[in-house]
C-alpha cells in the first residue's frame, strides 16, 4: 500500500468527524478478531508491530533484535507479502535469513521445517490468532498518536488500549515526548518502555561540503531529514514520495538529471536504496543507519526471558 498520511489525521477536525463512523467499523472488526482461536507454533516468536500506521521504526527494531539474538539462536525474519513492500523484504534479506509468504502461518510452518529456533516477525500484531511469545509495539516519538482516531478517521490501526495486551513498548526518535509517555503509562502503568535513536554508520563516505538532494519514500521522511540536518548535510532540495513508492524510470531520470544539472549528490535511505536494482543504484548514495537502543542490556534480558 502506497501511503501519504493525510493532514486531517494530525488533529480532530471536520473531516475526521465525518469519517468517524467508519472508524467504529474498524473497531468492531478488531473486536471480532479477538475471538479467533489462538495457534501455538513449535518455534519461538517475537512480533514487532505498531498501532500508528507507518513510520514507527519496526523494521529497524526487527533488524536490531536479530543482531542481539543471532549468535545464540538460529533466527529468521518473517514478513508477510504485501504489494509494493518489496523494499522491506529486500532490506531484511540483506540483514539475515527471511521467509516471506502471503500468510504468516505458512511462513512460520516453513521456518519450523527449516529448523529455525526464533522467528522475528516484522508486523503482525493485528493478527490475533497467533500466540506470539513476545509482542513489541513501536511508536515514533514525534508523530505519536495523531488525532487518536482509528482508520480511516485517524492513523491508528487499532484502539490505543490494545497496549494492555502487549509486552513492551519501543519509542523511536530523537524527540523526548513526555506527553506520549504519560498517555501510554496512564493506559498501562506496568508496561516496559524502551527508547531508541538512529545513528549513522557510514558518515565517512560523505563529503559534507557538497550539496545534496534528499529523496525517499518511507513512513516518516521527516525523521530522515532531521538526521541529515543533525549531521550537517547540506540539503539543498528534497523530494518525498509515498511510503513504499517504487521509483519509475521517469522518476529516476528526473532525479538524476536534476542532480547533474545542479551539481547535487543524491542521497536516500537504506530501505529506498535496496528497492532499486543494481543498475538503478548508480550515482545514488544511502545513509546507513543503526538503531541505538537505550538500556540495551535490559532489553536483551526481556528478549531472552521469552525464548
Amino acid at each position: 500500500m502506497k501511503l501519504i498520511k493525510p493532514k486531517f489525521w494530525e488533529t480532530k477536525n471536520i473531516i475526521s468527524f465525518i469519517l468517524y463512523p467508519l472508524s467504529v467499523i474498524t473497531y468492531l472488526v478488531n473486536i471480532t478478531k479477538k475471538f479467533s482461536i489462538k495457534k501455538n507454533f513449535e518455534i519461538k516468536t517475537i512480533c514487532v508491530g505498531n498501532i500508528f500506521l507507518g513510520g514507527t521504526g519496526k523494521t529497524s527494531l526487527t533488524i536490531e533484535i536479530n543482531e542481539l539474538l543471532k549468535k545464540k539462536f538460529k533466527t529468521v525474519f518473517i514478513k508477510k507479502n504485501y504489494e509494493n513492500q518489496s523494499d522491506e523484504i529486500n532490506l531484511l534479506n540483506n540483514k539475515g535469513k527471511i521467509i516471506s509468504s502471503n500468510d504468516r502461518e505458512s511462513a512460520l510452518l516453513s521456518a519450523i521445517k527449516k529448523k529455525y529456533e526464533v522467528a522475528i516477525l516484522d508486523d503482525g500484531l493485528q493478527q490475533k490468532n497467533i500466540n506470539y511469545d513476545l509482542k513489541i509495539v513501536c511508536f515514533n516519538s514525534e508523530d505519536a498518536l495523531g488525532n487518536e482516531y482509528m482508520l480511516p478517521a485517524g492513523p491508528l490501526r487499532e484502539n490505543i488500549n490494545e497496549i494492555n495486551n502487549y509486552d513492551c513498548i519501543f519509542l523511536n526518535g530523537e524527540k523526548k515526548n513526555t506527553k506520549l509517555l504519560s498517555k501510554l503509562k496512564s493506559i498501562n502503568k506496568n508496561i516496559k518502555i524502551f527508547e531508541g535513536k538512529y545513528r549513522p554508520l557510514n558518515l565517512k563516505n560523505f563529503n559534507l561540503k557538497k550539496k545534496y538532494l534528499m529523496f525517499c519514500g518511507i513512513g516518516n521522511p521527516h525523521e530522515f531529514e532531521q538526521t541529515l540536518i543533525k549531521y550537517k548535510f547540506n540539503i539543498c532540495e528534497k523530494i518525498i514520495y509515498p511510503d513504499h513508492h517504487k521509483l519509475t524510470n521517469i522518476d529516476l531520470k528526473k532525479l538524476k538529471d536534476k542532480a547533474k544539472n545542479e551539481n547535487f549528490i543524491l542521497i536516500t535511505t537504506e530501505k529506498d536504496f535496496f528497492r532499486l536494482s543494481k543498475i538503478e543504484r548508480k550515482n545514488i548514495k544511502f545513509l546507513k543507519i543503526n538503531l541505538e537502543i537505550k538500556d540495551k542490556k535490559n532489553f536483551k534480558k526481556i528478549l531472552i526471558s521469552k525464548l
